[in-house]
């Protein structure tokens, strides 16, 4: 059946700026790859980076916050899906989708889960381990009830799925692990060799608290490893550099901020390693997987490798203090074998964890089946049920108090 496809966008997709962007497209081309109509609408300002939905055979709409505009919009659109781009999405437009659009499947893509990125964060803040009362914020309350209000989520690490149903306690029922979808006959057959390669690289959203963070932390890495390696240099790539990322810029030192990158696989296979010493942040790492599809050795940290190769090898190392990351870094850079086997266990990982065809059958035979028994998929979630009930009623209040507020101050 030709299917009507709603996404709920919190920012317009940019593939090339953030591994959140290159998921969204992902799913959008795998929407449309059903032959189902897909319309991708976001209250969010247009951005210079963002796509050309258009190109995609994608309609795009911009929707308001806290407006019945919408009310009218979904009523007439009466999509069979509607996907929510993070929980924020569906907390502000899921009791429209309700009242309005009460049949469609509501699927929330979590990106991840914002709320263990934002623990880790308070915990590095506060330079501490992080606790069990981290994870029980109010923003994970917000989370998991935007969660168990949809039908479907989609679940992007295998770590995430597990913290979901032990410490959170959601039904499995709920949840979809759906890593990135790598296609593995369209990977790089080119990539350079061992000694056409150069130097180290990083890449990142500047605006994305952890990659400013691992910025800050290469300053005290980097220096160890020049010591080692004195002609070498650092590469540090990514979208929306603020002054205060160029203002680390420094030739004499070889740390070069380079910004924006056209090409982040070009600039990847060029390189000869990927630094990523993440010291939080959740999900999976978009920046080591591209690296994996170039055949760049990564050195990272348990953080930045969590929940994306399973129990197999590292393609690389993983290290969490700066002397030990910056000797595995200097030590791989320089031993040929060691970096051909880093190599092939990238391969490894590429077919065992990311495969497209694989998850995209999973994915659509997931989807159908709640699809074709939504009404008793939705009864064996009575907690879901509960919140929808509370949650239209204080949300849909919440909103109508703010744009009759709107409408007053407009007048």
């Amino acid at each position: 059946m030709n299917k009507q496809v709603l996404i709920i966008g919190y920012v317009w997709p940019e593939p090339n700026s953030s591994a959140a962007g290159s998921h969204m497209m992902s799913l959008l081309r795998f929407f449309k790859a059903q032959q189902w109509q897909v319309e991708f609408a976001s209250p969010a300002q247009v951005t210079e980076h963002m796509v050309d939905l258009t190109k995609e055979g994608i309609t795009s709409k911009s929707i308001t916050l806290n407006c019945s505009s919408f009310d009218e919009y979904i009523q007439a659109l009466q999509p069979d899906i509607v996907m929510f781009d993070r929980f924020m999405m569906e907390e502000q437009f899921g009791w429209r989708v309700d009242k309005y659009a009460p049949n469609a499947l509501k699927i929330l893509d979590t990106e991840d889960l914002q709320c263990l990125r934002n623990a880790r964060h308070e915990a590095h803040k506060a330079q501490r381990e992080l606790t069990v009362n981290d994870l029980h914020s109010d923003l994970a309350k917000r989370e998991m009830a935007a969660i168990l209000r949809c039908d479907l989520s989609l679940i992007i690490s295998s770590f995430e799925m597990q913290l979901l149903e032990d410490t959170y306690k959601i039904d499995s029922s709920l949840l979809h692990y759906l890593p990135f979808m790598v296609d593995l006959n369209s990977l790089p057959q080119d990539t350079p060799a061992f000694e056409q390669r150069q130097h180290f690289m990083t890449i990142g959203n500047f605006r994305h608290a952890p990659n400013w963070d691992a910025v800050l932390y290469l300053q005290q890495i980097w220096p160890l490893i020049r010591k080692q390696l004195p002609k070498a240099e650092l590469h540090i790539y990514g979208s929306y550099p603020p002054p205060k990322a160029t203002a680390l810029h420094n030739p004499k030192t070889g740390f070069l901020i380079k910004g924006w990158a056209e090409d982040a696989l070009e600039v990847m296979k060029n390189s000869r390693i990927c630094l990523a010493p993440l010291r939080f942040g959740a999900g999976i790492k978009g920046k080591l997987l591209e690296a994996m599809i170039t055949q760049t050795p990564s050195i990272t940290t348990t953080i930045g490798s969590e929940g994306m190769h399973l129990d197999l090898p590292w393609p690389g190392e993983i290290a969490n203090n700066p002397q030990q990351f910056a000797d595995a870094a200097v030590a791989l850079y320089c031993d040929k074998q060691a970096y051909q086997c880093a190599q092939s266990n990238a391969q490894t990982i590429l077919a065992h964890v990311y495969q497209k065809e694989q998850l995209e059958t999973l994915l659509i035979n997931k989807i159908n089946t709640i699809a074709e028994n939504l009404a008793q998929h939705r009864q064996a979630n009575f907690t879901g049920q509960m919140l929808k009930h509370h949650t239209m009623r204080s949300t849909q209040y919440m909103a109508q108090w703010i744009e009759a507020k709107n409408v007053n101050k407009n007048r």
